[in-house]
């Protein structure tokens, strides 16, 4: 439940939140503009006060005796100077010469003069119009005139065409004033409505949105975050190796997460978040009868790995003593030295950096392991990121700052791109560069991949790891490789390991990019299916303009599912390894799923890359 009410609050915060600004502005706006104007008294001339009624009139008997249809009212008026009835029957209101008892009709000739006798100012009335209605003299019902005048506030006046009297005066401030008054109560036909639906939608959504949002916050917090650490309890927290080695003991506060306890011991688990439930690196295993899964759990880990008692560091309190294990052992927490040997730019915005270091071994640096590099905190200069010159016009368009910082240090993971042995030992990592702030979004640029492109051969580097347990599996199953983005890293380190290895089955990689200037290895992976006959590359282009031939056009799981998935005689017998963008991750997965295809079967690896 609180997965979709936190989806529904987001949405429908976003739709009120603007309307929310609609009313502020359209207020702030009304409240500046000056009363007066908005109500044309500059232009407005005072009527001289009604003279003495004259002697020797028709009576008020006389004319409702003389008039053929039922008078319900009768009042006596002034009318430019000449005394009149004003009569109202069941056809409306009319007005009777009081010396006469003759009909008058408010004509274009008299509406003028009435209009120019309620105006003060320097414009000339012009032609007249007779309307059945209008939005600027809404509430007053029956025919009207509509006299405009040439001054510069554009002044209209509007006349009763019944009974000759003086509606309303309107000019260019009451108009600016009423589009304002409409987009704050939100009548967009009449303009007067406080009642209408929108309001009243308006105002369900703002009252469920705050209990939605006193629900979340409940959910979001425990009481234990309220109390100092010093008033809580204390837990012990054990930490095992997978082969049930105990690592290290601590003393937590209850209350704490996991990552939270093991963080201020200065164990530090792999994260791309700090913590923040989003990118589920921090999993670790519960030893005994896991706690529910939380919806964070549910978001990051697959079915088998939740039966299995795998949660979210992060996401997993230390209520009581509590034990996990955690893959990596004591390499959680040690840190290793690296120079950089040299880097090179794959594409525009994909690097290869290469690392020389004494703790690299083929046994622990299996391809599809991941590093934990150390970012510390820095000042840079965009200058300081080099680029090729022939990439020169693809970095010219990012919308970077001019200084790049980082003010505390943080751990980013990357994948290894090729195995340590077949890299002379080297740990070879393939980084995509994160511009942040494009298409008027304002995040900063990934701090990682700042740092990593701000390299240089020569330069020192911290990191921790290996971690991750994405690899391949044992057996000679046919195997099928799907990615994008900097997903070619681990994959392509796979794919070597496969073909170096000797092996025999058959092994499908598909790679999707934007456009051919994005693809990285193309040439590389070509040779390698030219060179071995059960291997095939397969490059899937979304851009039209760089399809050509050979080249396959759309999303990398679609062209896969109908060159290869759709078909295949038996899927059960493969295995599958994606790593990609999270869009393109969730998609093949969800592809893969409706398929068939056994969860055990898939493995995935999602840095949010």
């Amino acid at each position: 439940m609180t997965p979709w009410m936190r989806r529904m609050h987001k949405w429908l915060g976003l739709l009120i939140g603007l309307q929310l600004v609609l009313w502020m502005a359209s207020g702030l706006m009304m409240s500046l503009l000056d009363h007066d104007e908005v109500q044309g008294h500059a232009r407005r001339a005072h009527p001289a006060p009604d003279a003495a009624w004259p002697q020797g009139l028709l009576s008020p008997g006389q004319i409702i005796a003389a008039s053929p249809t039922p008078i319900q009212t009768v009042a006596a008026r002034w009318l430019m100077g000449r005394p009149v009835y004003q009569l109202a029957d069941e056809q409306g209101m009319r007005l009777i010469d009081a010396a006469s008892g003759d009909a008058i009709a408010i004509d274009a000739g008299m509406a003028t003069a009435l209009a120019a006798a309620s105006y003060r100012g320097e414009g000339q009335p012009t032609a007249p119009r007779l309307l059945n209605g209008t939005l600027e003299a809404r509430g007053h019902e029956g025919p009207l005139w509509r006299v405009d005048f040439s001054d510069a506030e554009a002044t209209t006046v509007y006349l009763s065409a019944q009974t000759g009297d003086v509606l309303e005066h309107r000019n260019r401030t009451w108009r600016l004033f009423d589009v304002f008054w409409m987009l704050h109560i939100m009548d967009y036909g009449g303009r007067q409505d406080f009642n209408n639906p929108l309001v009243v939608t308006m105002a369900i959504g703002g009252l469920w949105l705050a209990v939605c949002g006193i629900w979340l916050l409940v959910a979001s917090f425990r009481v234990s975050e309220f109390v100092p650490q010093r008033w809580r309890r204390s837990r012990e927290l054990a930490v095992f190796d997978p082969d049930g080695t105990r690592l290290r003991t601590v003393q937590a506060p209850a209350g704490d997460s996991v990552y939270q306890a093991l963080a201020r011991h200065g164990l530090q688990l792999p994260s791309n978040c700090g913590g923040g439930q989003s990118c589920g690196l921090c999993e670790v295993r519960f030893r005994g009868a896991a706690p529910a899964p939380t919806s964070a759990d549910r978001a990051h880990l697959s079915e088998s790995k939740l039966k299995l008692g795998y949660r979210l560091a992060c996401n997993l309190r230390v209520d009581a003593d509590t034990q996990v294990e955690v893959a990596g052992g004591a390499g959680l927490w040690t840190e290793h030295a690296a120079t950089v040997e040299s880097t090179r730019a794959v594409t525009p915005f994909l690097r290869e950096i290469v690392l020389r270091t004494s703790a690299a071994s083929a046994s622990s640096f299996r391809p599809g392991a991941y590093l934990q590099i150390h970012v510390p905190d820095y000042s840079l200069h965009k200058c300081d990121i080099a680029h090729p010159d022939h990439h020169r016009d693809d970095w010219a368009a990012l919308d970077l700052p001019p200084t790049l910082t980082n003010k505390e240090p943080v751990r980013r993971s990357y994948s290894l791109s090729l195995p340590v042995e077949k890299a002379g030992g080297h740990l070879t990592l393939l980084a995509r560069f994160s511009p942040g702030r494009q298409e008027r979004k304002r995040q900063p640029a990934g701090k990682g991949s700042t740092y990593l492109y701000s390299l240089k051969a020569g330069d020192s580097v911290r990191f921790s790891g290996p971690f991750g347990d994405f690899a391949l599996q044992p057996g000679g199953r046919e195997k099928v490789f799907i990615g994008g983005g900097a997903g070619m890293a681990p994959l392509r380190a796979m794919v070597h390991a496969c073909l170096d290895g000797g092996a025999s089955e058959r092994i499908h990689f598909w790679y999707g990019a934007r456009n051919l200037r994005e693809a990285p290895y193309v040439e590389e992976m070509a040779a390698l299916a030219d060179a071995h006959p059960n291997f095939s590359w397969h490059l899937v282009l979304s851009e039209d303009a760089e399809c050509g031939a050979g080249l396959l056009k759309g999303l990398v799981h679609e062209a896969a599912h109908e060159s290869l998935l759709r078909d295949h005689p038996d899927l059960h017998a493969c295995d599958f390894y994606l790593c990609g963008p999270p869009a393109m991750l969730s998609a093949t997965r969800q592809l893969l799923k409706r398929l068939g295809v056994a969860e055990e079967r898939i493995a995935f690896d999602d840095f949010k890359i």
